[in-house]
């Protein structure tokens, strides 16, 4: 499975350990991922969702319809 927020996009990414002595070395960012169940109302079910935490955070500004929506839209949520 991979580590990719089903409401952000957002995915790992690479960059450089970068030492005392300024050698790099090749590393990876990985986004802060939680399993989460959420309830959705309008269909009276949960849902669960691989989501980041900037995810969780623009579901509780927008709601969860609206978050899966704009997701699916941009083609993040596949369901």
């Amino acid at each position: 499975m991979s580590r990719v927020c089903e409401i952000t996009g957002k995915r790992v990414m690479s960059g450089n350990n970068v030492s005392h002595s300024h050698a790099k070395t090749r590393r990876k960012f990985y986004p802060n991922l939680f399993k989460k169940k959420f309830f959705l109302e309008e269909e009276s079910k949960w849902v669960q969702l691989k989501v980041s935490a900037a995810g969780m955070r623009m579901i509780n500004k927008v709601g969860l319809a609206k978050a899966m929506k704009d997701a699916q839209e941009k083609g993040f949520l596949i369901r």
